[in-house]
């Protein structure tokens, strides 16, 4: 009896040896200070969507491409919305506007033409669901430990829906407000965010 006994644990030993491990799950998300810090340094993006502008009684609706390549934001708003298509390159050199060189009074002419103050330096990480690392901020996350409300610059940002890109999660739809003017945008797609 006792061979046996002895038998039968010298087995389960034997077969304990040969039994594999899987390895532990890997996070789905990095934590949220990484996350942060590798969206605000992307160096290139595209996001392709629409936007809706209210101040007050009045508003208007566009299409809203963006390109992000290092510093430069190239920006189109088209749409019917009394102002025509406008292309937006905001780099290092300054803010210019369908084509012409940069000029400082792009920003009075944009600001009349859309009725608002379009927030350029701060939008371009505020899409991505991140502050802009150069302003003080107010942050809020949900329970996927994303941005749920951000406040910076005088605006106020709520973000209730994300998309899957590339194995991360990006504002599929966020709403900006401040003072009287609220801009909804609803994101169609995102491409090659680095």
């Amino acid at each position: 009896m006792r061979k046996k006994l002895l038998l039968l644990i010298c087995c389960c030993a034997a077969l304990s040896a040969c039994v594999t491990r899987r390895p532990a799950p890997v996070p789905s998300a990095s934590p949220w200070d990484e996350r942060v810090r590798v969206l605000q340094h992307s160096a290139s993006w595209q996001m392709d969507g629409r936007a809706a502008v209210t101040m007050g009684k009045q508003g208007w609706q566009a299409s809203l491409d963006w390109n992000q390549s290092g510093a430069t934001s190239l920006v189109h708003l088209a749409g019917p919305f009394g102002v025509g298509a406008l292309a937006l390159k905001n780099s290092p050199a300054g803010l210019s506007l369908n084509g012409a060189p940069p000029s400082d009074a792009v920003l009075a002419d944009l600001q009349q033409r859309l009725g608002f103050a379009l927030p350029l330096d701060e939008l371009r990480f505020w899409l991505l669901g991140v502050p802009n690392p150069a302003e003080p901020f107010e942050l809020v996350r949900n329970a996927q430990d994303r941005a749920l409300e951000l406040t910076q610059a005088g605006w106020t940002l709520d973000y209730d829906r994300y998309l899957e890109v590339a194995g991360q999660l990006l504002p599929g739809h966020l709403v900006m407000s401040r003072e009287a003017v609220r801009v909804k945008i609803v994101v169609d797609h995102w491409l090659g965010v680095k």
